[in-house]
């Protein structure tokens, strides 16, 4: 017999990105009573990831829980960007019901419409909650008619479009149900999540069925996996099987080496949980996400949501500049395999497939950022390897190509708006919408891959005041070729070390990428040719000797302005499809595929020939 439990309530905060959610649940926490009053906290102390922190954004969904009124309530963080949307769709099957954030200014977003339409998809109750009221700049009344606008678009039953709107200050600890007012702190969004967010229901004498969400890894207790129970009481100890994802497998019988439920940022261990209870388990040596815990007398898996699929493909492969093995800890084409079929166990975003060659492997996410964020969790680890520049995945619909598109939304000044419309209709980019007076918001539907370099001219082109936010809106048919980058490498003669004397001559060319005394190799990328095609260039040549004294001041005396250290994110965008990124723990260097500039230019002269 099913029974409601009142003492729970599941819920997924979801947003666009930078709307405020971790600073709301950090203002939660804190009025749920998990610090003490004079207990020193971290801001968005969630983000305990270091890439999280330096960044400013969130990049795993993660579990919490709070008490009010007697009730607890499971909360799910969830990243905001639209390259981490997997984190997003999975752990929507753990919850009952979403607190939508919407920026009191900035109103609806692309990946607001992403998350809210999987929200909608799964048939979950929504909160609308608008943040950030304390904005000098707010805009409450108008961004609640912009998003019962965006409900009604995506087909909201009567029910959804009657969700209750909330005004917060996430910042501020405050919410109300007025524009106008403030509130004091965050008791009216505890009590409308009591009152709207329907309590879990089940069967707590039945079959256990435990559907794994999210899974974890322990060097001591091995994988751990997360999910709520949606059958049955589970305990510490029992037996129970393992049921495969997409497959008829069932595992043979093992025991539960640990359960966990979540109170605050505390993983507790606990002896039995019961339907409803969102908790971690431990005890198999293989365990996936999808996967559905059961009794051993009965397999019963459930299903799970459907994963869209990758759109960003790279390949990943051994480092073979002449400074491989230098600077990392694992560069094994055996290392680099091993790290990467790690990654998939836990990201279900991500593809990863062997190539014809054994140091090769193709590496298929949501977004250039989801790759970058793999590379660069990589290369603190110690990897060692090199990227190629990343390539859109095609499909073929009826014998056609078809291609992803994205919704871009561009907020930019106003005397901006016109080279922003003209540098993204070069990259087939359709303009579908455009509002606004001191400040103009573009809505644009592009290839995704006319967006491959375009994020630094776009903050050049807008003088830094430009946002830019894109999510995958579909899939239509080929535009066509777009135009790739208009500049050339500056690519070094020659190895040794870089010198002043030799940056200063090399400067007038184009943008530079190293500092002097950088170690440089030939065929390394050090800098921008300001014009189409590359140049080899010597950048370690010195000055010659004559006076030392007077040599040494000379070179001293050399100003070498615009060095542009790129950044990992900056590189990929860089890079043509002749040059590679070699990551290492150390340094992100550029490099041209062949480095012998006697075999590039036989390459180039049997391309003009045939």
């Amino acid at each position: 017999m099913n029974i409601v439990r009142e003492d729970i309530r599941n819920i997924a905060i979801i947003a666009h990105v930078d709307h405020g959610k971790t600073t709301l649940v950090d203002e939660m926490l804190k009025q749920g009573g998990v610090f003490r009053k004079n207990q020193q906290v971290a801001e968005r102390v969630m983000d305990s990831n270091d890439l999280e922190r330096e960044r400013g954004i969130t990049i795993l969904a993660k579990n919490t829980a709070v008490h009010y009124a007697g009730v607890k309530i499971n909360i799910v963080d969830t990243p905001g960007h639209a390259d981490f949307s997997g984190e997003v769709e999975r752990v929507l099957k753990m919850v009952s019901g979403v607190l939508l954030l919407v920026d009191s200014f900035e109103g609806p977003m692309p990946q607001t419409r992403f998350v809210l339409k999987k929200a909608l998809e799964l048939n979950l109750k929504v909160i609308v909650v608008v943040n950030k009221t304390d904005r000098p700049d707010a805009r409450a009344r108008e961004v609640v008619d912009e998003t019962l606008e965006l409900l009604l678009e995506l087909d909201a039953t009567n029910e959804q479009l009657d969700s209750p709107i909330l005004f917060a200050s996430g910042r501020e600890g405050t919410a109300s149900t007025d524009p106008d007012e403030l509130g004091e702190d965050l008791r009216p969004l505890f009590d409308a999540i009591l009152k709207h967010i329907p309590a879990p229901e089940g069967n707590p004498d039945g079959a256990l069925q435990l559907l794994i969400s999210t899974i974890d890894y322990n060097d001591y207790v091995g994988r751990i996996g997360v999910g709520r129970i949606e059958r049955g009481t589970i305990r510490a100890g029992q037996m129970a099987i393992r049921c495969a994802y997409g497959s008829s497998f069932t595992s043979a019988p093992s025991r539960l080496g640990g359960l966990y439920e979540f109170d605050g940022l505390k993983r507790a261990n606990c002896e039995t949980a019961h339907v409803g209870d969102i908790v971690a388990v431990s005890g198999f040596d293989e365990l996936y996400i999808g996967d559905t815990i059961c009794d051993t007398a009965m397999a019963d898996p459930l299903p799970f949501v459907k994963i869209d699929e990758p759109t960003v493909s790279m390949t990943f492969c051994v480092n073979d500049s002449p400074f491989a093995g230098t600077e990392g800890q694992y560069v094994t084409s055996r290392h680099l395999r091993a790290r990467l079929m790690r990654e998939m166990q836990t990201d279900v975003s991500l593809r990863v497939e062997d190539t014809e060659t054994t140091d090769a492997f193709r590496v298929s996410g949501r977004g250039e950022l989801h790759l970058s964020i793999l590379i660069e969790t990589m290369r603190r680890q110690g990897y060692e390897f090199q990227v190629t520049k990343p390539v859109v995945l095609y499909k073929e619909v009826n014998g056609e190509k078809f291609e992803p598109i994205e919704r871009v939304v561009c907020d930019v000044p106003t005397e901006s708006a016109g080279v922003v419309i003209e540098k993204l209709g070069r990259r087939r980019g359709t303009l579908v919408a455009m509002h606004g007076q001191d400040r103009m918001r573009l809505e644009f539907l592009v290839p995704s891959r006319g967006l491959f370099g375009y994020r630094s001219e776009f903050l050049t082109d807008t003088r830094g005041e430009g946002v830019m936010s894109a999510v995958l809106d579909g899939y239509e048919p080929f535009k066509g070729d777009i135009p790739t980058r208009s500049s050339g490498s500056l690519v070094a003669f020659e190895a040794g070390e870089s010198t002043s004397y030799a940056l200063f001559n090399a400067q007038e060319r184009g943008d530079l990428f190293i500092e002097p005394g950088t170690k440089v190799y030939s065929g390394m990328v050090v800098g921008r040719n300001a014009r189409v095609g590359d140049i080899d260039v010597n950048v370690c040549k010195k000055k010659h000797m004559t006076n030392s004294r007077n040599s040494a001041a000379a070179e001293e005396a050399l100003k070498i302005t615009g060095v542009r250290i790129p950044t990992l994110e900056e590189a990929l965008e860089f890079i043509d499809d002749d040059e590679l990124v070699e990551i290492t723990p150390k340094f992100i260097r550029m490099r041209k595929r062949v480095l012998s500039a006697e075999m590039r230019r036989k390459i180039d002269s049997r391309k003009k020939q045939g």
